[in-house]
């Protein structure tokens, strides 16, 4: 006949077996858990290119979060609370009545460090190592939990139905842009990327969402020509101008018929004083030979597109327009360049054009053309830029006014002074943050 004590041995030595393997299982769910959903998607595609198969099978298991999760919680609290349960048994049958406590306790502590914090902390020191290892096991697992998580789900869309709430697991809550946008902001912060990187990369980012009509140079500040002029005041312009490309138009500025290339029309003024061995021939020169069609764009035009639109047509320079066929501006391909890389000097332009110093004060003095986000990129600012494009039209849309020259406004934790005034327009303003700026660590 079996002794009972051993018998009473055997059995404590199995259920002890068994919550050792339930804590095991806990503790694989939740390192599984932590890798598939804080691994990077971009990285896992690296992988996967480069021949990693389990990189591949972690991309096709978390496609479905919802299924994932679903699955993961399921086998989790099944196995915790198997652990919870076998672990009470044996401490009744070892303590009697005490043994309820001291199982609550000891199975807390266990679960925590060896199926909680552990495996965890392991996971999101390399998610994507992690992540790889395990997604075969979950994939099967997914599959086998399939008919009980499809429940599960239709119960919880039931009840949220019922209390009037409704959930798009199709949906993400960010955007690719805006998880990018955030870890670039993450990573300079902790200064593993230094400003001018994270802004040429947010600047690329954000081509998409932005308009012709932000960046392009105002109407007033094109420089053009009277292609009624006579041919030597025309050829003197364009060589004392600093622009390559300059539009031409007949009788009022509207009415502009072509673009003319500083090298196109020296070209053709070699060419016809080489043939005619005369250089009196340039009086003669007719500009109208050599000008462009001009390449007109809607004011609503995307920088990405027009960007497009620039290197399909092989060119460089456009004329902006409203819906009513208006003349607004133009815009260059340099000048979508220059939203990504930042400002390109040459020759032409020197030190203080492309920088901004404070005085004694703190006070910074800009040209009331100068677009918000070019302030904001220089001095890392955080002045809004929904309402208005310029400076100048920030405080215009602030004031609900033209301010006169002299006049201070504060607003969005910045001090604004209005220093010079042309007609309706605030060309020159002295601006400083009414808080001193902490410049940060990168």
């Amino acid at each position: 006949m079996d002794d009972p004590s051993s018998a009473l041995d055997f059995a404590a030595l199995m259920t002890i077996g068994a919550i050792l393997i339930c804590l095991i299982l806990s503790g694989f769910f939740s390192g599984s858990e932590t890798a598939l959903t804080a691994a990077s998607k971009a990285k896992l595609r690296a992988r996967a290119d480069r021949g990693d198969s389990g990189a591949e099978a972690a991309i096709k298991v978390t496609a479905d979060s919802e299924k994932l999760i679903g699955a993961i919680l399921l086998g989790n609290n099944v196995v915790n609370i198997l652990a919870a349960s076998l672990a009470t048994a044996l401490f009744t049958r070892l303590l009697g009545a005490s043994g309820v406590a001291i199982a609550t306790l000891v199975m807390t502590v266990l679960v925590l460090i060896f199926s909680e914090v552990m495996p965890k902390t392991y996971a999101i020191s390399s998610p994507e190592k992690v992540a790889s290892l395990v997604a075969r096991p979950i994939r099967i697992l997914t599959i086998i939990l399939a008919p009980v998580v499809t429940v599960v789900r239709a119960i919880v869309n039931l009840i949220l139905s019922v209390a009037g709430l409704k959930t798009d697991p199709g949906k993400h809550m960010f955007s690719i842009e805006e998880e990018i946008e955030g870890a670039l902001s993450i990573g300079h912060a902790q200064g593993a990327v230094n400003k001018e990187d994270r802004d040429r990369l947010l600047g690329a980012l954000d081509l998409g969402n932005r308009t012709v009509e932000e960046i392009m140079r105002h109407r007033s500040e094109i420089q053009m020509i009277d292609g009624s002029l006579p041919p030597e005041t025309i050829l003197e312009t364009v060589l004392a101008s600093p622009h390559t490309r300059l539009p031409v138009y007949r009788e009022e500025r509207e009415n502009i018929v072509g673009v003319v290339h500083a090298k196109d029309l020296l070209r053709a003024v070699n060419r016809a004083v080489r043939d005619a061995g005369d250089a009196q021939v340039a009086r003669k020169f007719d500009i109208m030979d050599v000008v462009m069609p001009p390449y007109f764009v809607p004011e609503t035009s995307a920088l990405d597109e027009q960007m497009r639109e620039f290197l399909k047509r092989r060119t460089h320079f456009a004329l902006v327009v409203d819906e009513y066929g208006s003349l607004r501006g133009l815009i260059t391909l340099e000048d979508i360049i220059e939203e990504i890389v930042g400002e390109i000097a040459d020759e032409h332009d020197t030190e203080e054009d492309q920088t901004l110093k404070p005085n004694a004060t703190g006070d910074y003095l800009v040209e009331g053309g100068m677009t918000i986000r070019d302030l904001n990129r220089q001095l890392d600012w955080t002045l809004p830029d929904e309402e208005a494009n310029t400076v100048a039209g920030l405080v215009i849309y602030m004031a609900q006014s033209i301010p006169d020259q002299g006049q201070v406004f504060s607003f969005h934790g910045y001090r604004f002074e209005v220093v010079t005034r042309r007609e309706n327009r605030i060309t020159r303003l002295r601006i400083r943050p009414l808080v001193p700026v902490a410049k940060a660590d990168a």
